[in-house]
């Protein structure tokens, strides 16, 4: 199941070893659409399998009309059931093109050819 709480400029989305990865991805999608910064919640190896796989296809949502994402993925320990645990949080958000331009350019330089 997929909760979303929206507060203030980043919505939170809790990522089960149930939810469908497509519909994760449409929320991403629809967030990141209205400038929107995503967080994903996921406790558990299926979760965070789920929700890997909704930010692979929310970026075949969002590349074809040019809103390329970037995830940071970080640790969170939280509460569940008055039981502390370690949830993974992955930080979905719009990548700066300008920055993504001069990354590219910078790495293409760099590269040396394979004989």
């Amino acid at each position: 199941m997929t909760h979303v709480q929206h507060t203030g400029e980043i919505g939170c989305l809790k990522v089960s070893s149930k939810s469908p990865p497509a519909s994760v991805a449409g929320a991403i999608a629809g967030m990141i659409k209205d400038s929107v910064a995503v967080d994903i919640q996921a406790v558990g190896a299926g979760a965070v399998n789920q929700a890997v796989k909704a930010i692979a296809i929310s970026r075949g949502f969002l590349s074809p009309i040019g809103i390329e994402i970037v995830c940071v993925p970080s640790f969170a320990d939280i509460v569940i059931d008055g039981e502390f645990r370690t949830a993974i949080r992955f930080a979905v958000e719009p990548r700066d093109a300008a920055a993504a331009a001069q990354v590219s350019a910078g790495a293409a330089a760099q590269e040396t050819p394979v004989e």
